[in-house]
């Protein structure tokens, strides 16, 4: 739901066919409650009332302190998700007519490297500072919406 989508429940299933319907449902429930998602509109159809949801970026973030709450085992669920939720977002950009990789400068790259912990602090926020020039960019002809999905850990040595 990242770049100001709103999504129905529904279209949140169609965009994660491996998790039950029931699951979704729940999980948008509890992500509505929790503050985490908001009603950007609703209307009617055939009788039910169908509800857009958007992200409120300001309350999807987690912080050192509640990372460092979570045993290992909630992290490695959410990483799966959000894998998984990734996986769904690739393949309908691939389902798409007319989808094309190379055109769409499409990447999935891995780089290795050796980090102390102030370089480390340092990338981070290099990476921020970039990713916030443009995460506000307005929709407009000749733009494309593009997922960028960083992910870091330390690997074996």
């Amino acid at each position: 739901m990242s770049g100001d989508r709103t999504l129905t429940t529904s279209q949140l299933c169609a965009l994660l066919p491996d998790v039950s319907k029931a699951t979704v449902y729940r999980q948008v429930g509890l992500l509505a409650d929790g503050g985490l998602l908001e009603v950007e509109n609703e209307q009617r159809v055939r009788g039910a009332v169908e509800r857009h949801y958007r992200l409120r970026r300001e309350r999807a973030v987690v912080d050192a302190g509640a990372a460092a709450s979570v045993p290992p085992e909630e992290h490695r669920r959410v990483f799966a998700v959000a894998m998984a939720a990734l996986l769904a977002e690739f393949n309908a950009y691939l389902d798409r007519p007319g989808a094309d990789p190379a055109a769409d400068l499409v990447g999935y790259r891995q780089h290795a490297m050796w980090l102390s912990p102030d370089e480390l602090a340092a990338l981070i926020g290099e990476l921020r500072d970039v990713l916030v020039r443009r995460i506000t960019n307005e929709p407009s002809p000749g733009r494309a919406r593009y997922l960028v999905s960083p992910i870091l850990f330390p690997a074996e040595q």
